[in-house]
């Protein structure tokens, strides 16, 4: 639990840092439908995964998996391997797709159409609309997560959207400047973050996206935590454990700080990966390992989503 750790972000450009989200990786991603709608204006897409337990008898959760800079949804199926979780837990999984393969994250950015122009609040909230309407869904059981741009557009709906969600559980992303002083949820809501502290896109101490102003700035993983911490009127200090060291050789170590829940509900937990980058934990390694960082092995990303997502329906 390194606090004063410095991170140098460098200077990398827009097409190199999208590399991640946008290589295909290993993982369950067949049985994907896709699905459109029109909002605003635009042809909006998302690709739908429908577990076979599914009868309708019986509503089931909703887990929206929100992909990173120039990712996709097929490609965020593939990194985080939801549908086979979705499968064993009987929950439906959705992969909506930004316009340009960004979301407008709030950070007001050079992003593409995305930055200004594209009212994704408003088309997730359409989606969600019609998935409702065509499925037994659990409205008290609707999550979000994400990654990278994914995971911060997801601190933008649970800013945003707070009635639709009871949780959300952001990867590798922080909450965007711009974004926090128009931040007012209307209720609690629970979050986990999932950080890295040697992420050189999204860093540990806040400031510029990947050491560039033009892309935006973030706050410090630190301040986002402290921010759903007082929202939800959490207890202002953790019970911080270390996870065991799974894998001795991966050069990562995980901690946990565990807030509580606030008075009126809305947990808040982070766990921080010591030696971690810009990756996914527990999901594929990547090429250049030397520009995204490490993978921790210690644990599954998307098993500790979901895991904490179901545990926190909402009230």
């Amino acid at each position: 639990m390194n606090r004063n750790r410095t991170h140098v972000c460098t200077r990398l450009a827009v097409t190199v840092m999208t590399v991640l989200f946008a290589s295909g990786c290993p993982g369950s991603w067949r049985d994907l439908e896709v699905r459109s709608l029109e909002h605003d204006g635009l042809a909006r897409t998302y690709l739908l995964h429908v577990p076979a337990s599914y009868t309708g008898d019986e509503a089931v959760p909703l887990v929206l998996a929100l992909h990173g800079g120039r990712g996709t949804g097929r490609k965020m199926s593939r990194l985080t391997g939801f549908n086979a979780l979705s499968e064993r837990e009987g929950f439906i999984v959705v992969y909506p797709e930004g316009v340009d393969n960004r979301w407008n994250d709030g950070r007001e950015a050079r992003q593409g159409k995305s930055a200004k122009d594209v009212d994704d609040v408003g088309f997730i909230a359409a989606m969600l609309d019609a998935l409702v309407e065509e499925f037994a869904i659990d409205d008290g059981r609707v999550y979000a997560t994400g990654a990278s741009n994914g995971a911060m557009m997801s601190h933008r709906l649970a800013c945003e959207l707070t009635d639709r969600f009871a949780a959300i559980a952001p990867v590798i992303g922080a909450m965007p400047e711009k974004l926090e002083p128009d931040c007012t949820p209307s209720g609690p809501i629970s979050v986990l973050m999932i950080n890295g502290e040697d992420d050189r896109f999204v860093p540990w101490d806040g400031g510029a996206v990947a050491g560039r102003d033009d892309l935006g700035r973030l706050l410090s993983v630190e301040d986002t935590v402290k921010f759903w911490v007082g929202h939800n009127a959490c207890p202002p200090e953790p019970e911080p454990s270390w996870l065991p060291d799974a894998r001795p050789h991966d050069g990562t170590r995980v901690w946990r700080e565990d807030y509580g829940e606030g008075p009126a509900g809305g947990a808040v937990v982070l766990y921080g990966i010591e030696g971690g980058g810009h990756t996914w934990a527990g999901g594929p390694a990547y090429q250049m390992q030397g520009l995204f960082g490490t993978v921790s092995r210690d644990i599954d990303a998307s098993a500790v989503v979901w895991t904490f997502l179901a545990a926190h329906p909402k009230d």
